[in-house]
């Protein structure tokens, strides 16, 4: 029989896979759409697309609030809200007949979705106790495997049944949860084991920590979304090259993001070990040159490129997530990734148009992969300047910091 805890880490793990998952059907639905219903939506991918744009506006957008929804109305409150919401603004959307109606469905269930990230994660770092990293760790091979089913389970529902089916059908999955999740008690973070005192940290060293993590919270947001979201077209592009093989489609585009939710784990195990900035290097500097040759090869080596890439933007991820665990205190966590992940709606709500806009212009994804290797090129800088300190894997030592030293002395000094 399953603990409180753990099953408090199950309902939150699959609220991560709906969380991605949701987000990411219209990319793939939009192949269908284009030739069940052109007499409503068009025959072109660009406008389409764009629809999405209010669903990451809300989504990122409402994120802020969150936080200080949690402190007043309880964190299990939002979650069943998100359950229950998102679902219904998913099923809502696969009943709409026309843009407008499917625009506003999506912006619902965007709304409600805006609730996971800032709550989920929150629950995700205590319920880690004092393996931080593993538990964000396996919560985003959840949210990975969110975006590699999405494309999969979408193309193959659309095919055989309709594009409605394909927001129906997790829809009222979503809403089930949330009915079941109601009756699971709030969680309760004194009854996970292994859990120790949060360690003070120099502010100045937090300062520079949260600055970074803000940085690359609007920069890795836009490049995380725009690749997800045209990884389906991409993989109809340079592979298929039949717009009508969507099943097809659905397969590559789940091989290659199914390769970032196994860098997640690893990445997760290794950040119990190492510092951040030693783990979130490498990955950044195996992103940008893979999407740089992705703006311009084609056949068979584009999917192990977007394998590597999706490694690559996945696994920064999991590193995102930890910063704000190894360096903020846990009462303020969940104001604080309320407030990073509406940072990163920033570029979040960009993703939709600017992939639509630079695909209308050019008529293919080269140009977008383009740009996103410019925008991975600053996610590196930012990463550069990251604090890579030995404290993060023994906190203890921050009471000994040249920082803290430094703090002491000048409130020795005596006053002039």
């Amino acid at each position: 029989m399953l603990s409180p805890v753990t099953r408090q880490v199950v309902f939150i793990n699959a609220a991560h896979l709906l969380t991605h998952y949701s987000l990411l059907i219209l990319a793939t639905a939009t192949l269908a759409m284009v030739q069940q219903q052109p007499e409503i939506f068009g025959r072109d991918f660009g406008p389409l697309i764009a629809i999405g744009t209010g669903m990451f506006v809300a989504y990122g957008l409402l994120a802020l609030p969150m936080g200080w929804l949690a402190a007043r109305l309880g964190r299990k409150a939002l979650m069943v809200a998100y359950f229950i919401g998102a679902g219904a603004g998913m099923a809502a959307a696969g009943l709409a007949q026309s843009p407008l109606a499917l625009g506003l469905c999506l912006g619902v269930m965007g709304a409600f979705s805006a609730i996971y990230h800032p709550i989920g994660t929150s629950i995700i770092v205590e319920a880690g106790g004092a393996r931080v990293g593993r538990a964000v760790g396996i919560n985003g091979v959840f949210g990975n495997l969110g975006v590699a089913l999405a494309p999969l389970c979408t193309g193959l529902i659309a095919w055989q049944f309709g594009w409605q089916w394909a927001f129906i059908v997790p829809g009222v999955l979503s809403m089930a949860l949330g009915l079941i999740y109601a009756m699971e008690p709030a969680f309760d973070a004194s009854q996970v084991k292994g859990t120790k005192p949060f360690t003070p940290i120099p502010p100045s060293v937090v300062r520079r920590a949260v600055v970074v993590l803000m940085l690359v919270a609007m920069v890795s947001s836009l490049v995380f979304n725009a690749f997800t979201l045209l990884l389906p077209k991409l993989m109809e592009e340079r592979l298929t090259n039949a717009p009508d093989l969507l099943p097809v489609v659905a397969v590559l585009a789940f091989a290659a993001t199914i390769c970032g939710g196994i860098t997640q784990y690893t990445v997760g195990h290794m950040i119990d070990r190492r510092t951040l900035k030693q783990v979130f290097m490498p990955l950044a500097f195996a992103l940008v040159p893979s999407l740089l040759l992705l703006s311009f090869l084609d056949g068979w080596p584009v999917l192990l490129l977007s394998a590597i890439a999706a490694s690559a933007i996945f696994g920064q991820v999991t590193v995102n997530e930890t910063m704000t665990a190894r360096y903020v205190a846990p009462e303020l966590r969940a104001k604080l990734y309320s407030i990073r992940f509406t940072v990163g709606f920033l570029g979040a709500a960009l993703a939709s148009p600017l992939v639509g806009v630079l695909h209308s212009y050019s008529g293919n994804l080269a140009l977008a992969m383009l740009v996103l290797a410019g925008v991975a090129a600053v996610t590196l800088v930012c990463a550069l300047a990251f604090p890579n300190r030995r404290e993060e894997l023994r906190p203890e030592l921050w009471a000994e910091s040249p920082e803290a030293r430094a703090m002491h002395a000048a409130r020795s000094l005596p006053a002039e």
